[in-house]
């Protein structure tokens, strides 16, 4: 049986029209054929899962130069593109004002999303290093963004959204709060009675990813019917990362 080639990663920010579908298209992949997402912009005749703020986004691209394909996408908007949009993405779900009154530089980060075929490798560390580029490059102080679990049952999603009230709360100076009326308390389980592996096991790696990082979460839950997921918004303070979690995100030395 012929092996598949070796990975031959690449960065590069999407500088045209077919880089965006690219982007699209693996996120239809992603968000709508494997997770069940939707949109009002989706186009599924095309498979592109898209939106009105694609335009306003920056987007990263990770290619498989030994396959000719991207892999791997996350997208970013800086608090000028932000007001050309009309508002962060995340607006629509979480109030941001705490975040907006600190008057340092913010970056929003959404649909990251990875090829099934390169989970588990360091296809994310990838994505992490040139995300940590941009960072560098346009001196942002604090990141944020919508992350997912499937499904919109909070009784199943209990113990891990339980888990990040109770230990991983962002402090109140940047705490946002899920807006109403899709807005769920994450206190549904007390402290004492979580467990602990449990809970983990449930939360997706990209989120356990920005807890090691220092993460933490607005409060509340946003449960997104259309999308099919219960969205929690991680907030990531730059100037209280240690070095430690610096070398790790690859923003160290």
């Amino acid at each position: 049986m012929t092996q598949p080639p070796v990975p031959q990663f690449r960065i590069a920010m999407a500088q045209n029209e077919a880089d965006l579908r690219a982007a699209q298209t693996l996120r239809y992949d992603v968000f709508v054929r494997e997770l069940g997402g939707g949109g009002t912009l989706v186009d599924h005749d095309m498979g592109l899962e898209q939106d009105r703020f694609d335009p306003f986004f920056d987007h990263m691209l990770l290619f498989d130069d030994a396959i000719g394909q991207v892999v791997g996408v996350y997208r970013m908007l800086r608090a000028d593109q932000a007001q050309a949009a009309g508002q962060f993405y995340s607006e629509d779900e979480y109030d941001l004002s705490r975040l907006r009154a600190t008057g340092r530089r913010l970056l929003e980060l959404g649909r990251s999303c990875v090829h099934a075929d390169y989970r588990g490798g360091t296809a994310m560390f990838h994505l992490w290093a040139g995300l940590a580029d941009y960072v560098a490059r346009h001196q942002i102080d604090i990141m944020f963004g919508v992350a997912s679990f499937h499904g919109t049952d909070p009784k199943v999603l209990a113990q891990p959204l339980s888990l990040l009230h109770h230990r991983h709360l962002a402090p109140e100076p940047l705490r946002v709060r899920a807006l109403p009326p899709h807005a769920q308390d994450m206190n549904l389980v007390p402290e004492d009675q979580i467990d602990r592996r449990a809970a983990m096991v449930q939360i997706p790696a990209l989120i356990k990813a920005y807890l090691r990082l220092g993460g933490t979460v607005g409060a509340g839950a946003y449960v997104d019917h259309s999308f099919n997921t219960t969205d929690v918004c991680l907030i990531m303070d730059t100037a209280q990362m240690s070095e430690r979690q610096k070398r790790i995100y690859g923003a160290g030395p």
